[in-house]
């Protein structure tokens, strides 16, 4: 039977770790959402005239540079939600794995199991 502090280690090992998968997507969802709700207020907004139309966004519009076929209109909205997402998710996935592997140490689990 394990003793006190091998429960205690046991437990704190499972509650500082961080559900890699699950963080990546729920801050991937998020960063889509916030991008695709920018993009769309933006549009709904409109913008002051210009020579080629109405100028909407030209901050936000530079993410095309980033992310190719992305533009301040709705299409560009969905497309951006998914690149968003993608970069949101990659972001949270390696940094939870970072976390993770700096907790094992911490706690005298090199190996990571």
């Amino acid at each position: 039977m394990p003793d006190k502090q091998e429960i205690e280690q046991a437990v704190k090992m499972r509650i500082t770790r961080i559900d890699a998968a699950l963080f990546s997507a729920t801050l991937g969802a998020m960063a889509g959402a916030v991008l695709f709700v920018l993009t769309n207020w933006l549009v709904l907004r409109g913008g002051p005239p210009g020579p080629e139309g109405p100028v909407v966004g030209p901050h936000l519009s530079l993410l095309g540079q980033f992310f190719p076929g992305y533009d301040v209109s709705f299409v560009g909205s969905l497309l951006g939600f998914f690149y968003a997402f993608a970069c949101g998710g990659i972001a949270a996935y390696s940094g939870a794995r970072i976390y993770n592997k700096i907790a094992d140490l911490r706690h005298g689990r090199p190996d990571g199991t």
